[in-house]
């Protein structure tokens, strides 16, 4: 294989989230006054870390979100999640295959610990996953578009940017990555071919990222 590390975004790559928290996310916005469609927060918010939605609110509105946004959201994500949330299709299996070559992979997400950790049980992905191989935009305080996760998750596993391959679904995550020096190849399964430019390459079906990453 041409890589000694892949690196996976959770939201929308492992864990098909993206639909529930955006949804979520509209309407929780929307109910404090700021609204918020199901588009307009895949547009500004998918793939990025909370702050994110705070920087941008204040900055576009002068105002704060209240104390306890993201606790009041992770709530209702999490409760969602153990009602809805699968795997995304085909996941398994590449991971199946990374395990059995002896690929190192891990998770770098910009989603809390705990947000990752509820998502991985619930699906069931958790079997894959241990602790050393999750990493969170917690760990460096500053979410993508910055190359700090990724370069973190590198560092941790020991192995250098150029060696790594990330997996990714957001325009800010294959920012990162490119920011980065890390090959990128962005997942087209919910965001359009155009707004992922930059990625080393594109794949709409998790059938397909084993042969790219040879």
């Amino acid at each position: 294989m041409r890589y000694d590390l892949v690196v996976f975004d959770n939201d929308g790559v492992l864990v098909d989230s993206e639909s529930i928290s955006n949804r979520l996310l509209a309407a929780y916005l929307t109910e404090l006054g700021h609204p918020t469609s199901y588009e307009d927060s895949i547009r500004d918010y998918m793939g990025s870390a909370m702050h994110r939605i705070h920087d941008l609110v204040l900055e576009r509105t002068g105002q704060r979100l209240p104390a306890d946004f993201d606790d009041v959201f992770h709530a209702r994500v999490f409760a969602a999640f153990e009602r809805e949330l699968l795997p995304v299709a085909g996941v398994t299996d590449v991971l199946e295959k990374l395990a059995a070559d002896g690929v190192p992979y891990c998770v770098a997400s910009s989603g809390s610990h705990e947000r990752i950790r509820v998502g991985h049980r619930t699906t069931g992905l958790d079997r894959w996953f241990e602790d050393a191989r999750i990493f969170s935009a917690q760990d460096v305080g500053k979410g993508k578009p910055a190359p700090d996760l990724f370069l973190y998750a590198a560092e941790r596993m020991g192995v250098a940017p150029k060696r790594c391959v990330v997996v990714e679904d957001s325009p800010l995550g294959v920012q990162a990555a490119v920011a980065a020096g890390m090959d990128v190849y962005g997942f087209t399964a919910m965001t359009p071919a155009a707004k992922l430019a930059g990625a080393t390459g594109l794949f709409a079906d998790m059938g397909e990222l084993a042969d790219l990453l040879r």
